[in-house]
């Protein structure tokens, strides 16, 4: 069996923080350069991921439980639509930032920063949603292979 093996969990373990550190590379640097909220979004769920295809689905629910992601999904939708509507009440387009910011490059680059996080917070708890999702079925079966039970 995967669990096992103990060389594979103790390399998972080390990738781990690399992993989501790179995650946070790739959010921060979204608004410079390729990147940004979802791949960052889906890195971090990789790792999550990752973790559980290595060390079970129960043992990556303690590090984000299901019900957290349930409320994180609306959460990112509405950091990303709020910042529209937040620049609607200060007399400019939707998803305009420039009033967010004392002249208008420093607003694009805070709302910027603000819809990314928005999108990185929705794609990566989607992602385990569908995860566990799909994965909580499995634990009804035999982790053998043995699917007919």
């Amino acid at each position: 069996m995967i669990r096992d093996t103990i060389i594979l969990r103790v390399v998972i373990k080390l990738l781990l923080p690399a992993i989501l550190l790179f995650a946070l590379y790739v959010q921060f640097h979204g608004d410079y350069g390729p990147g940004g909220g979802f791949q960052a979004g889906v890195a971090a769920a990789a790792a999550i991921i990752l973790y559980g295809l290595v060390f079970g689905v129960s043992a990556a629910r303690k590090i984000v439980p299901q019900k957290f992601l349930f409320s994180l999904i609306p959460i990112g939708v509405l950091v990303f639509s709020g910042t529209g509507i937040v620049s609607w009440f200060f007399g400019a387009n939707y998803l305009d930032y420039s009033p967010f910011g004392s002249d208008s490059k420093s607003g694009q680059h805070l709302g910027i920063l603000i819809v990314e996080l928005g999108v990185f917070i929705t794609v990566f708890s989607t992602m385990l949603a569908i995860f566990y999702s799909f994965a909580g079925r499995s634990e009804i079966l035999s982790l053998d292979g043995d699917t007919d039970k």
